[in-house]
């Protein structure tokens, strides 16, 4: 009986316990899984995946790991860790160089961009225009990344979503024509730029930052349109999916020049000027990040939140390096360096022997060789006898010893860095250059720009959060001469005498412009920035410029190596300093960018998986 009055218990509480729980039961909201109404209608959230977007945004040569590529078609080569030699040993570029199809990120924001529109109810109506309007930055950009380097490829603002009928062939989109993405991002930064938000934010896009996009998609649209069409054999295919006709230059040429004449004339943006002397204030550009003006968009990175990356520890000065290991990567060549000019207008050759070849010019510091350059070598450059973090440089790589009896000089280097000569004095310096020793610059130089010169940044402990800057007015600035040069604009050259006159010119030292012109100021002002490759493939010269000849300076890396004289009976030259210019010895083959390089080739896996893909010309 006791049995029976407890079970009958027992059964009365479970029906109470589930009759009661039972419309939470199956209610309730599970803890480990977020729902679509949840993140679409949470702006934190939804920022959350804006900031995974930003941060997948590619780069050829960033801060990141990628900052090596610099040394395989950069004004520069590799010289640190022995490992990485490949670097200077390219025979050709392969075709696969630079490929970027990105249709995972794609994908993910043409999601949110429909999902928001579907659960986003609780978001502002101001909200969910900003948010798109982002969204649809993001979007413009990666297909800019997609189009410098493919040409056309497949235009997709939608989800693809797979019916399971066997047939795959609805979402086997075909390349839309090279014209039409250009065309695309133009107008979709004319649609979003009213809409965009973050106004003043550095990292996040808002009108400026959709304009600067514009400004150099432009460009890069209007030279393919008018450079392709002037080889002898204009590289194209049938359908336009590479290949822009040269009766659209202009126009591309003239949206280039409105969208950087907004950004220039909104007056939200100015140059870096907080430092008076030139090339400290150039190289104080990349490493402020408080209340700098002239950044448009940066990727960020933060060593509180431990998003840091390593590119001091990797290509700081042998000498100076506060790790054990690490150093001296990517080292700048000699003929970047004789780019920049003098200051009266000269050629920046550097004058290391006197006017008729017959000796070398004897300087009593090796930084006097440097002296009176435009300051933007400074601000990028580190030379013999400059400093960094406020010492001295010093680059030797031997001593030259003067034989009486020949009338030569032996040129006698250490095996070691840090080594004295007989004399005891210095024979080769802690910081280079050699010829072999891995880790210390092979060129004779090394690199400043976006080197951080906190303390302990160049260690694996401590890292670097010095951000890498997207957009900057300088660019601009040179965007809108370019582009008013083409359109033959006489006010073109006033653009360029803005950072020249920053970098120590004189005001309004040029009084013409020319397109050899701006090229070199492309490439003195934009060193290092990932402009180099994508300037000498829009312009259609990278295949001139890097022909695979050794006997083609601009298809080689020099080097330049200072050296100590002893020459006893001679005061006036003993103990002063010569250079020695030489092919840098661990670069070993000529640069060689084949016509076919112009577009990246098409994965194979993605042409199987889509037959409607047609192949770029070559490939």
């Amino acid at each position: 009986m006791k049995n029976i009055i407890g079970i009958s218990t027992l059964l009365a509480m479970m029906t109470l316990l589930f009759s009661s729980c039972k419309k939470d039961w199956l209610e309730r909201t599970p803890k480990d899984i977020i729902l679509e109404e949840q993140v679409w209608n949470d702006p934190v959230m939804i920022t959350g995946l804006l900031a995974n977007y930003y941060d997948r945004f590619p780069t050829e040569t960033g801060l990141e790991g990628n900052f090596r590529n610099a040394a395989n078609y950069a004004d520069a080569m590799w010289s640190g860790y022995s490992g990485e030699d490949w670097r200077n040993n390219i025979i050709n570029y392969g075709f696969e160089s630079w490929r970027y199809w990105d249709y995972g990120l794609i994908r993910d924001i043409n999601l949110a961009l429909e999902s928001i529109e579907a659960y986003g109810e609780d978001l502002s109506d101001t909200e969910k225009v900003e948010f798109s309007a982002e969204l649809r930055f993001q979007r413009a950009f990666i297909y800019f990344e997609m189009v410098k380097r493919m040409g056309g490829v497949p235009l997709v603002t939608s989800q693809l979503i797979y019916d399971y009928s066997g047939d795959p062939s609805a979402l086997q989109l075909p390349r839309a024509k090279e014209s039409e993405i250009y065309d695309f991002i133009a107008s979709e930064v004319d649609a979003i730029k009213d809409q965009l938000g973050n106004s003043g934010s550095h990292t996040r896009a808002n009108k400026y930052t959709a304009l600067a996009l514009k400004s150099r998609a432009m460009l890069y649209a209007g030279s393919l349109a008018k450079y392709n069409n002037q080889l002898g054999n204009p590289i194209q295919t049938a359908n336009g999916e590479v290949g822009i006709p040269a009766s659209q230059a202009d126009d591309y040429y003239r949206k280039s020049l409105e969208a950087s004449l907004e950004i220039i004339n909104s007056g939200v943006y100015s140059l870096y000027q907080n430092n008076p002397e030139p090339g400290a204030n150039f190289q104080e550009l990349f490493l402020s990040k408080t209340d700098n003006p002239e950044v448009i968009f940066a990727k960020d990175f933060l060593s509180e939140k431990n998003k840091r990356h390593g590119f001091s520890y990797e290509n700081i000065v042998r000498s100076v390096r506060e790790d054990n290991l690490a150093s001296s990567g990517i080292t700048p060549g000699l003929g970047l360096v004789e780019s920049y000019e003098y200051l009266d207008g000269s050629n920046g050759k550097l004058k290391i022997r006197n006017a008729d070849n017959s000796d070398f010019i004897y300087y009593d510091d090796p930084a006097d060789l440097f002296a009176d350059k435009d300051g933007r070598l400074y601000g990028t450059v580190i030379y013999p006898g400059s400093t960094f973090k406020g010492l001295e440089i010093e680059v030797q790589a031997g001593v030259m010893v003067w034989n009486a009896s020949t009338g030569t000089y032996q040129t006698i280097e250490g095996s070691a860095l840090g080594s004295n000569y007989t004399d005891g004095q210095l024979l080769t310096s802690a910081a280079g250059p050699h010829r072999s020793i891995q880790e210390v610059s092979n060129t004779g130089f090394y690199l400043r720009k976006y080197v951080d010169i906190g303390a302990g940044t160049s260690t694996r402990g401590i890292l670097s959060d010095v951000w890498w800057i997207w957009f900057r007015l300088g660019e601009i600035y040179l965007n809108a001469a370019e582009a008013a040069f083409e359109l033959g604009q006489a006010n073109a050259v006033d653009y360029v005498n803005v950072l020249r006159e920053r970098a120590g010119f004189g005001s309004n030292s040029l009084s013409n412009l020319t397109l050899e012109r701006i090229r070199n100021e492309r490439r003195v002002e934009l060193a290092f920035e990932d402009h180099r490759l994508w300037d000498l493939k829009r312009w259609r010269i990278a295949h001139s410029v890097w022909n695979g000849s050794a006997s083609n300076e601009q298809a080689m890396i020099y080097a330049l190596y200072p050296y100590r004289v002893i020459r006893p009976s001679d005061p006036a030259r003993d103990g002063k300093y010569v250079f020695v210019k030489m092919q840098a010895p661990r670069f070993r083959a000529p640069r060689f960018f084949r016509v076919e390089n112009y577009y990246s080739s098409i994965a194979q896996d993605v042409r199987n998986n889509n037959p409607k893909i047609t192949p770029n010309p070559g490939h």
